[in-house]
Protein backbone atom coordinates (compact mmCIF):
# COMPACT_ATOMS: atom_id res chain seq x y z
CA UNK A 1 0.00 0.00 0.00
CA UNK A 2 1.27 3.35 -0.95
CA UNK A 3 1.13 6.37 1.61
CA UNK A 4 1.45 10.21 0.20
CA UNK A 5 2.75 13.20 0.97
CA UNK A 6 1.36 15.88 -0.92
CA UNK A 7 0.79 19.96 -1.13
CA UNK A 8 -2.04 22.04 -1.96
CA UNK A 9 -2.61 25.92 -2.10
CA UNK A 10 -4.83 28.09 -3.14
CA UNK A 11 -2.98 29.66 -6.21
CA UNK A 12 0.87 30.14 -7.41
CA UNK A 13 2.48 31.27 -4.45
CA UNK A 14 -0.53 31.38 -2.25
CA UNK A 15 -1.71 29.94 0.70
CA UNK A 16 -0.02 26.17 1.26
CA UNK A 17 -1.31 23.43 3.21
CA UNK A 18 0.84 20.17 3.89
CA UNK A 19 -0.96 16.49 4.30
CA UNK A 20 -0.26 12.92 4.33
CA UNK A 21 -3.01 10.44 3.34
CA UNK A 22 -3.04 6.35 1.98
CA UNK A 23 -5.47 8.02 -0.63
CA UNK A 24 -4.60 10.82 -2.02
CA UNK A 25 -7.43 10.94 -5.26
CA UNK A 26 -9.97 10.46 -2.29
CA UNK A 27 -8.43 13.20 -0.21
CA UNK A 28 -7.54 15.99 -2.55
CA UNK A 29 -11.45 15.37 -3.78
CA UNK A 30 -12.28 15.89 -0.14
CA UNK A 31 -10.23 19.19 -0.11
CA UNK A 32 -12.18 20.37 -3.39
CA UNK A 33 -15.13 20.13 -2.19
CA UNK A 34 -14.26 21.55 1.40
CA UNK A 35 -15.57 18.71 3.27
CA UNK A 36 -12.65 18.82 5.48
CA UNK A 37 -13.69 22.28 7.03
CA UNK A 38 -10.97 23.83 8.72
CA UNK A 39 -8.09 25.79 7.37
CA UNK A 40 -8.15 24.45 3.44
CA UNK A 41 -11.86 25.22 3.20
CA UNK A 42 -11.43 28.52 4.78
CA UNK A 43 -8.44 29.64 2.51
CA UNK A 44 -9.67 28.10 -0.83
CA UNK A 45 -6.58 25.66 -0.78
CA UNK A 46 -8.10 22.49 -3.53
CA UNK A 47 -4.99 22.84 -5.90
CA UNK A 48 -2.79 19.75 -5.91
CA UNK A 49 0.73 21.18 -6.62
CA UNK A 50 2.90 18.76 -5.36
CA UNK A 51 3.16 14.86 -3.91
CA UNK A 52 5.33 12.08 -2.77
CA UNK A 53 5.09 8.54 -2.77
CA UNK A 54 6.01 6.50 0.49
CA UNK A 55 5.85 2.84 1.19
CA UNK A 56 4.97 3.07 5.08
CA UNK A 57 2.70 5.38 6.85
CA UNK A 58 5.18 6.45 9.77
CA UNK A 59 7.54 7.34 7.02
CA UNK A 60 4.57 9.53 4.69
CA UNK A 61 4.34 11.31 8.40
CA UNK A 62 7.63 12.08 9.19
CA UNK A 63 8.39 13.54 5.82
CA UNK A 64 4.89 15.49 6.40
CA UNK A 65 6.06 16.59 9.97
CA UNK A 66 9.53 17.82 8.23
CA UNK A 67 7.80 19.52 5.25
CA UNK A 68 5.56 21.34 7.83
CA UNK A 69 8.70 22.54 9.63
CA UNK A 70 10.72 24.28 6.60
CA UNK A 71 10.67 27.52 5.49
CA UNK A 72 8.21 28.47 3.09
CA UNK A 73 10.78 29.72 0.37
CA UNK A 74 12.33 25.78 0.36
CA UNK A 75 8.31 24.60 0.25
CA UNK A 76 7.96 27.11 -3.19
CA UNK A 77 11.33 25.69 -4.29
CA UNK A 78 10.16 21.88 -4.10
CA UNK A 79 6.78 22.82 -5.91
CA UNK A 80 8.82 24.35 -8.53
CA UNK A 81 11.60 21.95 -9.25
CA UNK A 82 8.52 19.35 -10.07
CA UNK A 83 5.90 21.88 -11.23
CA UNK A 84 6.96 25.25 -12.23
CA UNK A 85 3.47 25.79 -13.77
CA UNK A 86 1.79 25.44 -10.45
CA UNK A 87 -0.84 23.32 -12.40
CA UNK A 88 -3.33 21.20 -10.78
CA UNK A 89 -2.03 17.56 -10.47
CA UNK A 90 -5.08 16.36 -9.39
CA UNK A 91 -6.31 15.53 -12.84
CA UNK A 92 -3.26 13.80 -13.97
CA UNK A 93 -3.41 11.48 -10.73
CA UNK A 94 -6.72 11.23 -10.98
CA UNK A 95 -6.64 9.74 -14.73
CA UNK A 96 -3.30 8.46 -14.79
CA UNK A 97 -1.45 9.04 -18.17
CA UNK A 98 -5.17 10.26 -19.98
CA UNK A 99 -5.03 13.47 -20.98
CA UNK A 100 -8.95 14.04 -19.62
CA UNK A 101 -11.56 12.39 -18.45
CA UNK A 102 -13.28 12.32 -22.75
CA UNK A 103 -10.11 9.87 -23.36
CA UNK A 104 -10.99 7.19 -21.18
CA UNK A 105 -12.65 3.92 -22.55
CA UNK A 106 -14.01 0.97 -20.42
CA UNK A 107 -12.56 -2.00 -20.57
CA UNK A 108 -15.75 -3.35 -21.51
CA UNK A 109 -16.32 -1.08 -24.40
CA UNK A 110 -16.83 -3.15 -28.02
CA UNK A 111 -17.62 -6.52 -26.37
CA UNK A 112 -21.41 -7.67 -25.13
CA UNK A 113 -20.03 -8.13 -22.15
CA UNK A 114 -19.99 -12.64 -22.77
CA UNK A 115 -16.93 -14.43 -22.12
CA UNK A 116 -17.16 -16.16 -25.24
CA UNK A 117 -16.85 -12.66 -27.45
CA UNK A 118 -13.92 -11.99 -25.51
Amino acid sequence: MAFYVYIVASQRNGTLYIGSTDDLIARISQHKAGALGGFTARYGVTHLVWFEMHGSRDDAFRRERQLKKWKRRWKLQLIEETNPDWLDLFDTVRLGGLKNASDWVPACAGTSGNEKDL
